[in-house]
């Protein structure tokens, strides 16, 4: 009984180091390492879509911050963008004549 049982695990351990050796291989052929640099990019692309999605949502809080002191401070609503560009621009003969009243 003692026999079969290594024999059986012989048999196991000889299939697993077959397996590893022939992922290795595979690992190596041209295909392999395209394949391994494939994955590197794609997890590069995860990471850096992350980071810009945390970057966005910090720059929205951040906003979102100044807004309400800029308010809290002067009293005053501030204009959302939407409201500012419907106001045409700020600066040039058009504003200084609207400003105007004319």
């Amino acid at each position: 009984m003692k026999r079969l049982f290594w024999l059986g695990m012989g048999v196991a351990a000889g299939v697993y180091a077959t397996r590893r050796a022939s992922d290795a291989a595979h690992r190596l052929t041209p295909a392999g390492v395209g394949e391994n640099i494939a994955d590197g990019l794609r997890e590069l692309g995860a990471g850096l879509g992350a980071f810009g999605a945390e970057v966005r949502a910090g720059m929205s809080a951040r906003e979102r911050e100044l807004t309400d002191l800029v308010e809290l401070r002067t009293g005053a609503a501030l204009p959302t963008y939407r409201d500012a560009l419907a106001d045409g621009p700020v600066s040039g003969p058009r504003a200084r004549a609207r400003r105007a009243g004319a």
